[in-house]
């Protein structure tokens, strides 16, 4: 953590799926420090979405944002730009609405950030069988020793050793990059003009993100034992777009570009 600690904006994408997204959101209620506000990047979900953000609003101790734009196929990257565009934190920390946070995932991430560094986490995967429980119970609260975890390893947390493993172990992999789980000065971002909105359907963009963040000179904070999240089960996205995607990125680490023309600057 800097000497002069940042402000947080917690940026939430989802879309149509508000039963995750409530979840999600009593998980950063019950944080053990709390963004100074959350931004909900809606890809265009229909009202039930609007009604459980409307609901939250009124007990969250932040303020939160709705930032939405009308449902024209799979545009994770451009409500990503309008979001944290909008956002008013000097730090930037994203995640997905199908996940359930350990109650230590913002001071972790605040904690470990740095000038210069960009944070991309990993995630504990739940089970259908475990997610469907969840559902019915909302009970938030999720151990590593309970059934239904697929990857235990990544549920174990310590802030102290993961801290410490950070000093001595460096990485610039993109290995697994989840867009879902990653935290970034919002200066950094707008540098690269944040995401390339020539990605659509799902994937890659994360990836894209991350290498125009090594072009331009940033390091990864190694961030294991920390920043834990649970993700929710869903079935697998519509991934016939991966052609196309994979062809943007293996031009973006060819040219080693540092910004994409069609990016978060359309709104500012």
């Amino acid at each position: 953590m800097t000497n002069a600690a940042p402000t947080i904006s917690l940026v939430i994408a989802t879309y149509n799926w508000p039963e995750a997204l409530e979840l999600c959101l009593l998980s950063v209620l019950c944080q053990e420090k709390m963004p100074d506000e959350i931004l909900i990047a809606d890809d265009g979900s229909g009202p039930a979405t609007k009604e459980l953000i409307e609901r939250f609003k009124k007990i969250s101790p932040v303020h939160i944002q709705h930032i939405w734009h009308p449902d024209e196929g799979f545009n994770l990257a451009q409500i990503r730009n309008k979001a944290t565009v909008a956002a008013m934190g000097k730090y930037i920390i994203q995640i997905d609405g199908d996940l359930i946070l350990h109650r230590c995932f913002i001071k972790d991430h605040w904690m470990a950030a740095k000038p210069g560094h960009f944070i991309a986490g990993s995630r504990v995967i739940l089970t259908k069988q475990f997610s469907e429980k969840i559902f019915r119970t909302k009970a938030i609260t999720v151990s590593i020793f309970q059934k239904g975890i697929n990857n235990r390893f990544n549920g174990i947390h310590s802030g102290y050793w993961g801290h410490v493993a950070s000093l001595f172990v460096k990485t610039r992999n993109t290995i697994n990059i989840r867009g879902c789980n990653m935290s970034f000065w919002k200066n950094d971002f707008l540098a690269v003009n944040g995401y390339n909105e020539n990605y659509t359907g799902w994937g890659r963009e994360d990836t894209d993100l991350v290498f125009r963040f090594y072009n331009s000179g940033l390091q990864r904070t190694y961030f294991k034992l920390r920043g834990i999240v649970f993700h929710l089960w869903h079935k697998e996205a519509d991934r016939s777009g991966l052609i196309k995607n994979d062809s943007i990125l293996e031009e973006t680490a060819l040219t080693k570009a540092k910004r994409t023309t069609k990016g978060a600057d359309q709104y500012i």
